[in-house]
């Protein structure tokens, strides 16, 4: 073989394994000339927010697509550590969870990645996307060198990091940037030496040359806590303040490098019982142009919320668990509309960087089904037999969800009045022990309510051995604050007067396993059913179907499902956990129903779960399926919680 085609043929081999020169990727921090470098050339990346776990798998590709053509050149995005693990040792990454589906549809629209694995990554999710099985240490200290904790999350992130790494940019994936933990400076710990585990262990499966950052509230006093030595530092700030100020703080822990806002708020997180947030197009706007004016990076948080299906959703201090609808009033709505606000966002990008040519895709159409009319099924208390597939646990006093190996939904407490309740005597949680919501009976009489820091006692009558039960709500885990560590259940014993309950026996609800394999009966009325008073029932299922026809061109459509006269509860169909429906609350009335849960081939069954009492002994028993979203209804609670918007502190009182 002559020198010559030796020569050829090495040439060739490096052109088809991609080491020829000038093919490498590369993505790095220029402290030089304060920027991003990508493959050598200057970068600016203009990003957006949006979760793959709170938007269907069918939808993901009409998101990116429209955050693509509204001019964003690279997007942001969490993974949930409870979402993928929700057993221990029991990872799913499939279907709705394939995060590598999803990053790899991401680079094929032309789109880079901002990659925030956590291992806590608050984002307004249940636990702040920690497992809640990490609780069963009771005296954990999380996001620590807590040794237990510390090796909850190596066994994670040995998991999850080698998964990723071949997705990062130098490697010929999308991932540019990833975060090391999440605004450590807003936690109470100041543990440096777990900042410099988790940047250990990230170098370790990612290697040396990915850019690993920290995102921190824009003050000193946040990134005193928050950065680290190793970990590029970056700020979050929303729009109507002051820029410049905002990007000194990151200049106090970064005094070169690029700028960079990790979080410029389009909108902000709602919670029961307060007005929807809203955020005007123009003042959006008007800060991004500021931003990009001074050559900043920016990632809009949010682009696009979408949902919290299920028992996803998270809360805050003091206790206020926050809604299905995760809109943030970003420039695509929870169903991925677009808005105004998204206009406003892609005038102002065009002004710095070339848009794609080309139609945006539409707002997908909806559609109102109509009413459904719904028949009562059995109670909680009698359809025990089917829901409590693990059976009953006593005990002396009454123990948690943890406890008792379940993390989410309902379980019922149950014991006996120890003695005559002939005039109303009080039922109380005095250390505020309901964690979170309690529907209380007594015989299969609805008597009340407890909800914690709200209410924390309520009369009740009975004889002495009549049954007490209490169905306690999981309403969502602290997700931001110290007091992440949220216990769920009966937290603390309950008293009857001045005697404390004891002798109890517990059911873990299996609700949905129930509920998606059809084993709930009709309900079939005894004489001894009680009579229950005006305002409350015991919590009780019910069922509805209808039908979409085959055969129709471009049906089934999304929709939203509206209870008029509902109190609350949770719904599902065809099996789908569509999360809950609080509208006597507020501000929040319909629930996304994304077209991809329907059927045409058959029936759609509906299930609602109405906790407190349905209109169905005063009026129509229907449930409503509309084209319409109603997100922000009159508030109607008694209690207020002042919050500013962009201010995470106020989360955390």
């Amino acid at each position: 073989m002559s020198l010559l085609h030796a020569g050829f043929t090495l040439l060739l081999l490096l052109l088809l394994s991609g080491q020829s020169l000038g093919a490498s990727h590369s993505f790095t921090v220029d402290y030089q000339h304060d920027c991003f470098r990508k493959d050598g050339e200057k970068f600016r990346y203009i990003s957006g927010s949006i979760h793959y776990n709170r938007i269907p798998r069918v939808y993901w590709k009409d998101r990116l697509l429209k955050m693509y053509m509204a001019g964003l050149n690279a997007i942001e995005t969490y993974i949930p550590w409870n979402y993928h693990e929700e057993s221990p040792g029991q990872y799913n990454f499939r279907g709705e969870k394939d995060v590598e589906y999803f990053l790899r549809l991401a680079q094929d629209i032309g789109l880079l990645v901002i990659l925030r694995p956590g291992p806590y990554i608050c984002g307004e999710w249940d636990m702040g996307g920690l497992p809640a099985r990490l609780l069963r240490k009771k005296n954990i200290v999380l996001r620590t060198t807590d040794p237990d904790y510390i090796a909850a999350v190596h066994e994670w992130m040995g998991k999850l990091l080698p998964m990723i790494k071949p997705y990062l940019y130098h490697n010929g994936g999308p991932i540019i940037t990833v975060q090391v933990e999440n605004e450590y400076g807003s936690y109470f710990a100041c543990d440096y030496n777990y900042l410099r585990n988790l940047t250990k262990l990230f170098r370790f499966h990612l290697g040396e040359e990915v850019v690993l950052f920290t995102t921190d509230g824009a003050s000193v006093r946040n990134l005193k806590c928050g950065s680290i030595q190793n970990l590029y530092a970056t700020v979050d700030f929303g729009p109507g303040g002051n820029v410049t100020a905002a990007f000194e703080a990151q200049r106090h822990a970064e005094p070169h490098g690029p700028l960079v806002n990790s979080e410029f708020y389009s909108g902000w997180l709602d919670h029961w019982g307060s007005h929807h947030s809203t955020v005007p197009s123009a003042v959006v706007a008007k800060s991004l142009n500021e931003i990009l004016a001074i050559g900043a990076n920016v990632n809009i948080y949010m682009f696009i919320g979408g949902t919290n299906f299920g028992y996803w959703n998270g809360a805050n201090e003091a206790y206020s668990p926050q809604p299905t609808s995760y809109d943030y009033d970003a420039p695509l709505s929870e169903a991925g509309d677009l808005t105004e606000k998204y206009f406003a966002i892609r005038e102002v990008i065009k002004m710095y960087r070339k848009i794609p040519q080309g139609p945006i895709p539409p707002t997908t159409p909806k559609y109102a089904y109509g009413a459904v009319v719904m028949k009562p099924l059995q109670t909680i208390s009698d359809a025990l037999e089917v829901l409590s597939f693990s059976g009953p646990v006593k005990s002396m006093y009454p123990l948690t969800f943890i406890e008792l190996n379940q993390a989410f939904g309902y379980v019922l407490y149950r014991t006996t009045l120890p003695v005559n309740c002939s005039k109303p005597t009080p039922l109380s949680s005095p250390l505020n022990g309901v964690h979170d919501r309690a529907y209380v009976s007594v015989d299969g009489v609805a008597l009340g309510i407890l909800e914690r820091n709200k209410v924390i006692a309520i009369n009740v009558t009975g004889k002495a051995g009549s049954q007490l039960d209490i169905v306690v709500e999981n309403m969502g885990r602290i997700n931001y604050g110290k007091n992440i560590n949220d216990f769920k259940g009966l937290v603390s014993t309950l008293y009857l007067g001045s005697a404390q309950l004891t002798g109890w026996t517990m059911y873990s609800l299996s609700v949905d396993k129930a509920v998606s394999q059809g084993l709930l009966g009709e309900n079939r009325p005894k004489q001894r059913d009680p009579p229950q008073p005006a305002a409350l029932s015991p919590p009780t299922f019910y069922r509805g179907s209808f039908i979409i026809p085959d055969g129709i061109p471009d049906l089934p459509q999304d929709t939203y499902i509206k209870l008029p006269n509902w109190r609350k509860g949770q719904v599902w169909i065809n099996g789908f956990n569509l999360g809950r429906y609080w509208p006597a609350r507020g501000p929040q009335v319909t629930l996304f129903v994304p077209a991809n849960i329907l059927s045409t081939a058959a029936p759609n069954n509906l299930t609602v779960l109405e906790l407190e009492g349905a209109p169905c002994n005063s009026g129509p028993c229907t449930v409503e399926l509309t084209a319409t979203p109603i997100l922000n209804a009159t508030v109607q609670s008694n209690y207020k919680q002042h919050r500013r918007l962009y201010v995470k502190e106020d989360l955390s009182w």
